[in-house]
């Protein structure tokens, strides 16, 4: 027979994550899409600089409620409100990650991909940080083209 004792500490355990990913962005976008279809108010996903920069872009350009920090340490993780439309439709249509660790893709000032011909935003890692590609465009800086959000 169980007691209280080990069933309390079951049910009070927190989830862990796996800090071996070769690819936090890509997990990422993977969390959100899975989370988006299954209409969830909000997800975890680990913590990690270029996490952070995408989820920030993606918060700005109104694609998520919003994201806070929690737990301390090895524990961290983001804890991400997705957005709905007051009947319940989907902020995001699709997100789909471009460059991968396998294929790089980069793209120069001039060639930065246009998104649903403007409605969707690329992300694109610059060496002046993570941005949108319009913000890219008005720097006139390219860079490793990292996701489609539409």
């Amino acid at each position: 027979m169980v007691s209280t004792d080990q069933v309390k500490s079951t049910k009070s355990r927190k989830r862990r994550f796996s800090s071996n990913i070769s690819d936090p962005v890509a997990d990422l976008l993977t969390r959100i899409r899975n989370a988006n279809l299954a209409f969830k108010d909000d997800l975890v996903a680990p913590v990690s600089k270029l996490s952070e920069a995408v989820l920030r872009i993606l918060e700005q350009e109104g694609y998520i409620e919003g994201f806070a920090r929690e737990g301390e340490g090895v524990q961290q993780a983001f804890r991400i409100q997705l957005k709905y439309s007051k009947s319940r439709q989907r902020t995001i249509s699709g997100i789909k990650r471009v460059s991968t660790p396998g294929r790089r893709v980069y793209a120069g000032r001039g060639k930065l991909p246009r998104v649903l011909g403007g409605l969707g935003v690329a992300i694109v890692s610059t060496s002046q940080g993570v941005m949108t590609d319009k913000d890219a465009s008005k720097k006139g800086i390219g860079g490793e083209v990292l996701a489609y959000v539409w």
